[in-house]
C-alpha cells in the first residue's frame, strides 16, 4: 500500500495534524490509531477547562475532541482503529510503516511523509523504584481516571497520591466528588508539577495538603495496599531520617510524570533530545529523519491541549509543504540556526530554526526548570539581546513561549545561535 501521508495516533495532536495536512490539499492521507475510538486521552478527561484558545468556551475532553472527530469525517480523512503500529523504517525517501489489526493481519505501507502523534505515558511504579511488597490498591493517576470516568468503578476509598501532575491533582478532586476521602498529595520536589490553577481547584478547594519535598519510602500491606509510609526529603531528594509518617489508606495513585511514546521513532533513528524524550525538531516541526515530523506530547508534554493542537496544525500544514516541493527546496539553504536553552531554561522547541524555511514569526516553547520570582526571560542573537520579558513567576508546571521574528534574525549578520535563559540579576 502507497500513502502520501501516515498520522500515527488519533488523539488531539494525530486529529488536529489530519485536518490541517487536509485542509492544505494533501488528499491520500491515513490516520492509524490502536485505541477503539478517536480523541485519545480526551476521551477520559471528563472534566471541564478545555478549549478556551481554540474554540475561545469551556469544554470537557470529549467534547474538545468531538469537534476535530466532527471536522475529520467533513473532510473524510480515512483512519484505522483498533490498528497498532509496531515498526517504522527509512527506505530511500520513503517511509516504511507497518502495523497490525484483526481484519487485516499484518500490512506495509510505503508514505512519502509521516507525522508521529502517539502521545505520552506516564511513569509507574517501577520507574520510582519505590520499596515494599507490590500490593492491590496502587494505579497510576492515568489509569484510576479511566476506571473511574470510562469504567465506573473506583479504585479504593482512602487514597494518597504521589506527585502532583496534573492528572494527580484532577483525580484528587475527582475522588473527593465519588466519596473517597484523599488525605494528601505527596511531592518530591519544592514545587508542584501542576497548573497553579488545579492546586487551587483540586486542592485548595478541597482542603487537600499537599505536602512538598516529600516522598513515599514505604508500602504496607501485601494482599491490599493498607498505608504508605512518607517522608521529608533533603535538597538532594534522599529521605531524612526520623521525618516518615505512616499514613493508613487502601489505594496510592502514582502521578508522577509523563515519558513520551518514542519507541517508535527510536526505531526510525530520529534523533532525540535527552531532556524531553522527544524528537529534536526544526521550525517545521520536522525530526532529523526528512519527511517525519512529531507533534504533541510525543514531541514535548504539553500542559494544555490548545497548544498541542496549534503546533499540530503547523506540522500538517509543513507536512503538506514537504509533499508538494521538491528535495532539492525541502533541504533549503545552508542558513541554520541553533536554539540552546541555558540558565533555566530545561529545554526550546523548536531546538534548529533554518532561515529559508521560517515564517514571519517563530513560536519557541519552553519549560524551566525551577520556580522563580521576579526574573526575566531573555532571548539573545548571538551577542545581541533581542527580547527581555519581565515574569512575576515561573514554575516547571507551566509551558512557557517567546514569539522570534524572522526580520530580526535576517537582520543580524553571520548568526548562528540563538539562546534562551532565565535572567535573575
Amino acid at each position: 500500500m502507497d500513502k502520501d501521508l501516515v498520522i500515527i495516533g488519533g488523539g488531539p495532536a494525530g486529529l488536529a495534524a489530519a485536518v490541517a495536512a487536509k485542509e492544505a490539499g494533501v488528499n491520500d492521507l491515513l490516520i492509524l490509531e490502536r485505541d477503539n475510538k478517536l480523541g485519545g486521552i480526551l476521551n477520559q478527561c471528563i472534566h471541564n477547562g478545555f478549549g478556551l484558545h481554540t474554540f475561545k468556551e469551556e469544554l470537557t475532553g470529549p467534547e474538545y475532541a468531538a469537534r476535530f472527530i466532527v471536522r475529520a469525517k467533513e473532510l473524510e480523512i480515512p483512519y484505522k482503529l483498533e490498528t497498532m503500529v509496531v515498526d517504522i523504517s527509512a527506505d530511500g525517501d520513503a517511509k516504511i510503516v507497518t502495523y497490525m489489526n484483526r481484519e487485516e493481519g499484518l500490512v506495509v505501507v510505503r508514505a512519502k511523509a509521516v507525522i508521529l502523534c502517539m502521545g505520552c505515558r506516564e511513569r509507574s511504579r517501577g520507574a520510582l523504584n519505590i520499596p515494599g511488597y507490590r500490593p492491590a490498591g496502587i494505579y497510576t493517576a492515568g489509569t484510576a481516571q479511566r476506571y473511574v470516568n470510562i469504567e465506573g468503578r473506583m479504585p479504593g476509598k482512602e487514597v494518597v497520591i504521589l506527585g502532583s501532575g496534573d492528572i494527580g491533582l484532577i483525580m484528587a478532586r475527582r475522588m473527593t466528588f465519588e466519596g473517597a476521602k484523599v488525605k494528601l498529595v505527596a511531592e518530591l520536589m519544592p514545587y508542584s508539577g501542576g497548573l497553579k490553577r488545579n492546586i487551587a481547584q483540586c486542592l485548595n478547594d478541597f482542603d487537600i495538603p499537599l505536602l512538598l519535598s516529600h516522598t513515599v519510602v514505604d508500602i504496607k500491606g501485601k494482599e491490599r495496599v493498607e498505608a504508605v509510609v512518607i517522608a521529608e526529603v533533603d535538597e538532594k531528594s534522599k529521605p531524612i531520617p526520623g521525618t516518615e509518617q505512616e499514613i493508613k489508606c487502601d489505594t496510592l495513585l502514582l502521578s508522577c510524570g509523563l515519558i513520551p511514546e518514542n519507541e517508535l521513532s527510536n526505531a526510525l533513528g530520529v534523533e532525540m533530545n535527552r531532556v524531553t524524550n522527544g524528537p529534536l525538531v526544526n521550525e517545521s516541526l520536522e525530526t532529523s529523519v526528512p519527511g517525519v515530523f512529531a507533534c504533541g506530547n510525543v514531541l514535548h508534554v504539553h500542559d494544555l491541549v490548545d497548544y498541542v493542537s496549534e503546533e499540530a496544525t503547523q506540522a500538517g500544514k509543513k507536512a503538506a509543504e514537504y509533499l508538494g516541493k521538491s528535495e532539492a527546496v525541502n533541504a533549503g539553504g545552508d542558513k541554520k540556526i541553533v536554539i540552546k536553552a541555558v540558565d533555566g531554561v530545561r529545554y526550546t522547541v523548536p531546538s534548529i530554526i533554518r532561515l529559508d524555511h521560517m515564517e514571519d514569526r517563530q513560536v519557541v516553547r519552553f519549560r524551566v526548570g525551577a520556580v522563580y520570582k521576579k526574573v526575566a526571560i531573555q532571548v539573545l542573537a548571538g551577542d545581541k539581546e533581542i527580547m527581555n520579558l519581565k515574569k512575576q513567576a515561573l514554575a516547571p508546571g507551566e509551558m512557557e513561549q517567546v514569539i522570534l521574528r524572522k526580520s530580526v534574525l535576517e537582520s543580524i549578520p553571520d548568526l548562528s545561535e540563538v539562546t534562551v535563559r532565565v535572567k535573575t540579576d
